[in-house]
């Protein structure tokens, strides 16, 4: 049974930092794009970014970029999300997931090209 499980989460003031970790079991995810994604109080889940199969290559939203980093570790089936100078609105429940395709050729930022699902982990970020 796959099972991804998200940690690292917490209370932070804004201009903080957190790492949040996400280990997969079950079965190997080295051949698959795997991302993040958020979603805060009465809004839908967002993407916020992915990291290519191999590592290679990564991609963010535009309200990330230049403050968070994803990167990842294939031999412990893990990915991680570096997130600095945090702000209020990164508040959210995020979660990670991995890529349904075998080695894509790009990095997907949709819901729907993801097709496992950790639980989430809680972010808040106090002004």
């Amino acid at each position: 049974q796959v099972q991804l499980v998200e940690s690292g989460g917490g209370l932070v003031q804004a201009g903080g930092s957190l790492r949040l970790s996400c280990v997969a079991s079950g079965r190997t995810f080295d051949s698959y794009a795997m991302g993040w994604f958020r979603q805060a109080p009465g809004k839908e889940r967002e993407f916020v970014a992915a990291i290519y199969w191999s590592g290679a290559s990564t991609y963010y939203a535009e309200s990330v970029k230049g403050r968070f980093t994803i990167s990842r570790d294939n031999a412990k089936n893990s990915v991680y999300l570096q997130m600095s100078s945090l702000k209020p609105e990164d508040t959210a429940v995020y979660y990670c997931a991995v890529d349904r395709v075998f080695r894509r050729s790009g990095i997907g930022d949709r819901e729907e090209e993801y097709n496992y699902w950790g639980q989430g982990t809680q972010v808040t970020v106090s002004s």
